[in-house]
């Protein structure tokens, strides 16, 4: 099996369905002044892309790159789960580790949806970044671009993974104003998630912002406190 770009996408034009089409085009938000404007679609399950993806794992990143100038979505997801499958893996050297968080940080143009952000943000950067300085989050969460931002909270979710949590109550005070409903969704979801390590936290946080915060973000911040918790802190906002 060649590992190159065009290999994979002979392969995934195998899978296509104009069912899955119809679905995919369903799902994803791609009109008009939507944040998906512009994205492209070919009609193959996301089950199906993470399988193939993970058949072409061993893919040299210069030709994961070109997966990832490809304009059709479930490419780019391809692209994305490549890399992830690569960072994952135990067997990946340190410099190959490297070289993917580079290639995110220097192609977020492309990782530009919330399921490429989603699909590996948390390994290929938050993993990378585990025992390095973190400061790099904090600057894409002041970014003007929304992929960035919900990348830098979404990388935050590995070190919750290893009991860390100062980082993503951090990076969620940041993001506490943002006005795009796809960061605040994950920013109040992975504030939950720290939350149920450390409840004292994520109390002190909802006590201080939850009258400032965009509602979206704060039900998903409170959506697994108990109903009396839950109307006192939407009452405050």
């Amino acid at each position: 099996m060649q590992l190159t770009a065009r290999a994979f996408t002979a392969a995934m034009k195998d899978l296509q369905s104009p069912d899955e089409l119809r679905k995919i085009q369903r799902y994803f938000k791609s009109g008009e002044g939507q944040y998906g404007e512009g994205d492209k679609f070919m009609g193959v399950r996301m089950g199906e892309v993470f399988k193939l993806a993970k058949a072409y794992m061993k893919m040299p990143l210069e030709e994961v790159e070109k997966l990832l100038e490809s304009p059709v979505h479930e490419i780019r997801a391809g692209a994305v789960s490549i890399m992830d499958f690569q960072a994952r893996d135990k067997k990946t050297p340190p410099d190959q580790r490297k070289a993917l968080f580079e290639l995110y940080l220097r192609r977020h143009d492309r990782i530009n949806n919330w399921d490429l952000v989603d699909r590996s943000a948390q390994f290929v950067v938050g993993a990378w970044l585990f025992d390095k300085p973190r400061k790099i989050l904090y600057t894409l969460a002041r970014s003007q671009n929304p992929w960035e931002r919900r990348t830098a909270i979404v990388s935050s979710a590995y070190f919750l993974r290893k009991g860390q949590t100062e980082d993503t109550f951090l990076i969620a005070e940041i993001l506490r104003e943002d006005p795009e409903e796809i960061v605040q969704k994950a920013a109040g979801g992975w504030i939950r998630e720290a939350g149920k390590q450390n409840p004292d936290q994520l109390y002190a946080f909802l006590d201080k912002y939850a009258a400032t915060l965009p509602r979206t973000m704060l039900r998903q911040a409170i959506e697994k406190l108990s109903p009396a918790e839950r109307k006192h802190y939407m009452e405050m906002a």
